[in-house]
């Protein structure tokens, strides 16, 4: 999966390093400065490298928890977003990762101890509120998980935080590790979902959405939170008969009744980004759709955007109460 392998110098002695260069014995390595030498360069082809992305092992020095964006949440006033990696495993083909970043390398920072030291912090400065963070943002949180061991090393340090609330966002069916152990009570196991035929089309290298059902329902019955993201919805002629069936097709697996929160909201990115995409992709369909540009993002026309929401919206409310249910305003 993964042949090149580059290491900051600082850290080639750091235990994550030793481990995950010990899972790749085939690999080549290459050591570099700081991270940025291989991933920021410009002139980089995002789309070339995505065909087989080398994992790039670097260090955090700051930012390791930053405030969430305004209407990004479910229902909490302290929200914040951390990321352990840079980009994804999957490829899906409207996600905003591949107009942000010049590269399609892998980035994984090994300091998780200083990610947990500021998220400590940020509980500790409001003990008597909720805090939640969010991991997902830049990233997959569960894709990579037998390489990183990402939640087996976070979920018993956000346990000790009393206040402490924590998402993890993901397509995956990487889910052994919390099947193992029992579920924390403030912990979110939050699956984007979107209906099969979109899924096959645009999210590539992702798990078809009956196998993230059926991990979804196996992480239920043992206990733990699940959050549904159906984030983005997207617009086609005849919209309302792909999604209805859909949704009874995710509510035939889902308790409702054991369901923490569900969110949802429609295809937006920042302008700069879609035309970016657009030009790595010129033969992909969605980019063709009916789409304007509204405060420097692009996105559906606002009375298209309506219909799409509240038909989503309307039979989502068949299943979940009100007061689960959280639209996205980004």
């Amino acid at each position: 999966m993964i042949d090149t392998i580059y290491i900051e110098e600082n850290i080639q002695q750091h235990p994550r390093v030793i481990e995950i260069l010990a899972r790749f014995p085939q690999a080549r390595h290459i050591t570099c400065g700081r991270y940025g030498e291989v991933f920021n360069p410009k002139g980089q082809h995002f789309r070339l490298q995505k065909q087989q992305p080398a994992l790039i092992l670097a260090e955090k020095y700051r930012h390791f928890a930053l405030p969430a964006p305004a209407g990004y949440g479910i229902g909490s006033t302290k929200n914040y977003y951390f990321s352990h990696m840079l980009n994804c495993l999957y490829d899906c083909r409207y996600c905003f990762l591949q107009g942000m970043y010049q590269s399609a390398h892998y980035v994984l920072f090994v300091n998780f101890e200083d990610f947990q030291s500021e998220i400590k912090q940020l509980c500790e400065q409001t003990p008597d509120e909720p805090v939640h963070f969010f991991s997902g943002y830049d990233c997959d949180s569960l894709a990579l998980e037998p390489v990183t061991h990402f939640a087996q090393s976070f979920l018993p340090f956000f346990a000790e935080l009393p206040n402490a609330w924590l998402e993890l966002r993901t397509k995956s069916t990487q889910i052994r590790s919390l099947l193992e152990i029992d579920p924390l009570p403030r912990c979110i196991i939050a699956f984007s979902l979107s209906p099969d035929d979109l899924a096959q089309k645009l999210e590539h290298k992702a798990p078809s959405l009956q196998r993230r059902l059926e991990a979804l329902a196996k992480l239920q019955q043992q206990g733990w939170l699940i959050g549904l993201r159906f984030d983005p919805l997207l617009y086609q002629t005849g919209f309302e008969q792909h999604y209805q069936p859909f949704f009874e097709q995710v509510f035939a697996v889902v308790d409702p009744n054991r369901l923490h929160s569900v969110s949802l909201g429609t295809f937006r990115l920042p302008d700069n980004y879609f035309k970016k995409i657009a030009k790595l992709y010129p033969e992909e369909k969605l980019f063709a759709g009916p789409m304007v540009s509204q405060k420097g993002m692009m996105s559906y026309p606002a009375a298209l955007e309506r219909s799409l929401m509240d038909f989503c919206t309307e039979q989502l409310l068949r299943y979940i109460p009100e007061s689960k249910l959280f639209p996205c305003t980004l």
